[in-house]
């Protein structure tokens, strides 16, 4: 049954399907009778039921139908290849990425953080990690009926977290029979192999109806030593050994009676080929064909593995009163890998003895050597338990229906994160130390006279990979010795109770004023308990804290909807909707939210709409009572004289010590050769338990338009603009290195410590309500599908966002404050556009979808500086820029007369390959973090019964 008119056919929400948006609203009545009742329906964005669903605000609906069209087998796959998302969350491609959110799969909205995009399930909210993430991999593929993305600020509507975009993801109900799938693919490089089966099982009553879904899906890791642009380094196909790491598998060490091995002129020396590592003399100076190329041992996709069942079941008590519940288990399990550990010695004070049986000086030494045998490994698990039932119904009262339901949501996410690979200090300490050969002839850790007992196996950092002998690394022993399994805990509990009641409250000349109103009580709790090692330091892997916090609040809200005119010349249609919500938060204190929309038809086939909403996003567990934790950041050093815009030399830069022809150091001590570099050493980052809430404010305006003399064509277009400021933010290290040496704020030096070559050694962080971000642009939808012809039936459905800006607060050198432009850096393009042509005739169909990327700029190199002279807020700022890139999707299906669907397809069908970006953004190589890897080409079989 359709409930639109034809003047919005397409580019709203579909009014037939609006019931399950919000299950709270189900009758028992529809359910028993099968059939809608016109009066009462419901859309996303309004808890409001009315005859006419026309929505005042953007909302694309992905309904399972095109979900099927597409070769992704997961719900966040999908939502990321939208044009109006941003660069993907914690991607695959970032396999350096650590902590708690490592191996989640999250969408973004606008670019505007995935923290502000709220993700609902059956409309209620997904539980989230301690940093306020919501892991869309914990919903099977299988199980959902639909994808709804309401592209627009809803506070009023769902309270914290709604500043952006709400992204609901509605699951399957009410089935009768199954379906089975299966699928499989894998990238033409023969990689990443990837497949799915997932079945789904349902059964109605007169009085109920219970629906089954469960999924496993598993995509292997694709490495990096496997794709073009990272197998040769950071650089990609551009990279030399001198753009690669001199902590090295071949270990150097440093001779102090000849050196000065703190020093920038120290000499590291490696062994001879065929050398005996005892003699001194038979080392040479390590040349940078030795040194390691890390992207070797890395994966450029994380692997995944997830389990799910889902169940949804209803129950009607009587004709008005109806049960629904939902209830979700989930296992995901993630596997990502990185080089072994380039382990320095100074770093830990742990040099090789004097008194080392593998010492060839007989002092004590300083080496470096990165432990290639024993990549770092990090297995993430997560596991999720959801049940959320509702009780609904309706009552009549003085002529008029009343919608009721109160409901729950009790979700738990527990979190193991397994890793591999980082040596503990307490046995390099020990395995370094003394030693001494026993009297079976073998080294033994200690004196002759207090031997060490534990299963200490003495080790020969100097003693490079591949090249055998005693002490090697290579031995299960000492790795057993060095190397134990760290494991991290984490917890999160989402909580919630909600009543509801909607209705009309008097009937005006243009129709009936609705209103809607409701209280809500949630809790959040979280915990991430990092292993003993990370909390105490003694492992060479990043040190972390404990993060635990809990927070409860309490909210009320009001909707109405007041038509103002109705089947009137120049206004078919003319109404209000306004929303406002009160939240009352245990941790920070209250908050008032509201939201105003206009719909206007000034005809049949034209309809205008618009929107003004506060937001707001209240700090998460993590942002308030994380723990301490530390990292290898990436930043860019103004003292350093290849720094854009450098001010070495400068009085800040000299005070604290820095060479005016200072250089900017990374990894062992060596001048960085693109920027931003890794630093060499672990910085400190930590929670702000006195963080407010970030406050926004959003704009839309649009229309919609289908004419009638073209049928079957229906054209949106919408215009959007955010305003976030408070942003909760890291206060980063760029922010701090600019604010302490360009501005002249010393106040801000203090956390910064030098080393004596100038380079940073050590810094401490926080975040902060620091950010402040403008953006606003346009999308435009163009859905056609055409008469039906002889060779078939062809349909057309182009969407395209367009960035007219996206500007972030920032100081100039004088320290004046000023707007900087975002729009074209890594993951803010200009235009993201996706058109697909569907044809289909009997049994068959094709899809065609072409992908386009706008290009990007980022800061300039030595290599490819397309614009060296260029000013930005009256300060040199190059840049390099890249060409846009476009991506190509083909599916060939067949409905078989078994009824079944066999469909075979390849994403990047041509095996496009995107710019090389050097800056590595979302991503740990030089290559944007959202493109495609490959082709990848995919089987899947669909059997009804």
């Amino acid at each position: 049954m359709n409930f639109r008119t034809p003047a919005v056919r397409l580019g709203m929400l579909p009014a037939g399907i609006a019931l399950a948006l919000s299950p709270s609203f189900a009758s028992a009545q529809d359910a028993a009778a099968g059939t809608t009742d016109l009066d009462r329906i419901s859309v996303t964005g309004s808890r409001i039921r009315a005859a006419n669903v026309e929505t005042q605000q953007p909302i694309l609906t992905l309904s399972r139908e095109s979900l099927e069209k597409q070769g992704f087998s997961s719900v966040a796959d999908v939502l990321n290849n939208l044009t109006s998302a941003g660069s993907p969350a914690i991607s695959r491609s970032e396999s350096l990425a650590s902590g708690e959110n490592v191996g989640g799969y999250y969408v973004d909205i606008r670019n505007l953080g995935a923290e502000r995009t709220l993700v609902l399930m059956n409309g209620k909210r997904l539980g989230a990690t301690t940093s306020g993430l919501q892991d869309l991999s914990q919903i099977p593929m299988g199980a959902v009926e639909r994808i709804e993305v309401l592209k627009d600020g809803a506070s009023a509507i769902y309270g914290s977290d709604a500043i952006a975009a709400v992204v609901n993801v509605i699951t399957r109900k009410n089935v009768e029979g199954g379906e089975a799938t299966a699928y499989f693919g894998q990238y033409g490089e023969g990689d990443g192999n990837t497949e799915q089966y997932s079945m789904t099982l349902g059964a109605t009553g007169e009085r109920g109806s219970l629906t089954l879904s469960a999924e496993y899906n598993k995509a292997d890791p694709v490495f990096a030593k496997d794709r073009w642009y990272s197998k040769d380094g950071n650089l990609g196909p551009n990279s030399t050994p001198a753009s690669w790491s001199a902590l090295s598998q071949n270990g150097s060490w440093c001779n102090p009676t000849i050196y000065n091995c703190g020093s920038a002129s120290a000499v590291w020396q490696t062994l001879n080929a065929g050398g005996d590592p005892l003699n001194a003399a038979d080392y040479h100076p390590l040349t940078q064909n030795e040194w390691a190329n890390a992207n070797q041992q890395m994966t450029a996709l994380t692997g995944v593995e997830r389990k799910s069942v889902y169940i949804n079941g209803t129950y009607d008590f009587t004709d008005s009163i109806s049960l629904n519940t939902d209830l979700l288990y989930n296992e995901r399990n993630t596997f990502q890998q990185i080089a072994g550990y380039p382990y320095q010695s100074r770093s830990f004070l742990t040099p090789l003895s004097g008194d080392s049986v593998y010492n060839p000086l007989g002092q004590d030494v300083d080496f470096r050597r990165r432990l290639w045998e024993v990549p770092r490994t990090t297995e993430s698990q997560l596991k999720t338990t959801r049940f959320a039932p509702t009780v609904s119904g309706f009552f009549d009262f003085a002529g008029k229906t009343f919608d009721w339901d109160v409901g729950a949501l009790f979700n738990r996410n527990e979190s193991i994160v397994t890793s591999h690979g980082d040596a503990s200090l307490i046995a390099s300490e020990q395995a370094l130390g003394p030693s001494f050969i026993n009297s079976a002839g073998v080294a033994t850790c200690g004196t002759a006279a207090d031997p060490i007992t534990n299963g200490c196996v003495p080790w020969n950092p100097l003693l490079p990979y591949g090249v055998a002998g005693a002490g090697s690394l290579a031995d299960p022993a000492l790795q057993e010795f060095l190397f134990p399994t760290f494991t991290t805990r984490g917890e999160t509990k989402t909580t919630s109770f909600t009543a509801n009641l909607a209705g009309s409250i008097v009937t005006m000349p243009a129709g009936d004023l609705g209103f809607a109103v409701g209280v809500e009580h949630r809790k959040e709790e979280g915990t991430f308990v990092p292993d003993a090692f990370a909390q105490s330091g003694m492992s060479t892997g990043l040190g972390q804290k404990p993060t635990r916090g809990e927070y409860e609040l309490d909210e009320a809200y009001l909707e109405l909807n007041v038509p103002i005119l109705s089947d009137m010349p120049f206004a078919k249609e003319l109404s209000l909707n306004m929303a406002t919500r009160y939240s009352d938060y245990s941790n920070f204190g209250d908050t008032l939210n509201s939201k105003f929309g206009v719909t206007w038809r000034p005809i049949d086939e034209l309809l205008v709409r618009g929107t003004y909403a506060e937001g707001f996003r209240a700090p998460t567990i993590s942002d308030l009572y994380g723990g301490l934790s530390s990292s290898f950041e990436r930043y860019i050093d103004p003292c350093g004289v290849t720094a854009p815009g450098s001010v070495a030399g400068n009085a800040a830069c000299s005070a604290a010590g820095v060479p005016a022809n200072y250089v900017q150091l990374g990894q062992g001590g060596n001048p960085c050769t693109t920027l931003p570099c890794a630093t060499n050493d672990q910085f400190i980052s930590g929670a702000n338990p006195n963080l407010s809430p970030e406050t926004s404010k959003s704009t839309t305006a649009g229309l919609v338009w289908s004419p009638r003399w073209v049928q079957g064509l229906d054209i949106s277009l919408d215009w959007y603009k955010y305003e976030i400021s408070d942003m909760i933010i890291a206060d980063s290290v760029d922010r701090i290195l600019r604010d302490c040496y360009v501005l002249g704020n010393s106040s801000r030096c203090a956390s910064v410590v030098r080393g004596p070559a100038g380079n940073i050694t050590a810094l401490t962080y926080g975040t902060a309500n620091l950010g402040k971000v403008e953006t606003q642009g346009y999308d435009l939808g163009v859905k056609y599908r055409l008469p039906e012809m002889a060779i078939g039936n062809f349909s057309i459905d182009w969407q395209t966002s367009y960035l007219s800006s996206y500007d972030e607060e920032g100081q100039n050198s004088a320290g004046e404050t000023i707007t900087i432009g975002q729009v074209g850096t890594p993951g803010l393009f200009r235009v993201r556009s996706n058109a697909t042509v569907g044809w289909t005739k009997g049994d068959f169909g094709v899809n065609w979808t072409a992908r386009y990327y706008s290009g990007m700029a980022e800061d300039c190199i030595d290599i490819g500086c397309t614009d060296p002279d260029r000013y930005q807020n009256g300060e040199a700022a190059p840049i390099r820029k890249t060409g846009s890139n476009t991506f190509h999707d083909l599916q060939v299906s067949y409905t078989a007369p078994w009824d079944a669907t066999i469909a075979v397809g390849a994403n990047n069908v041509f095996d496009h390959r995107g710019a090389l970006q050097y800056s590595a953004p979302n991503s740990a190589f030089a290559y944007y973090g959202g493109f495609d890897v490959g082709r990848f080409l995919y089987m899947k079989y669909t059997q009804r019964f």
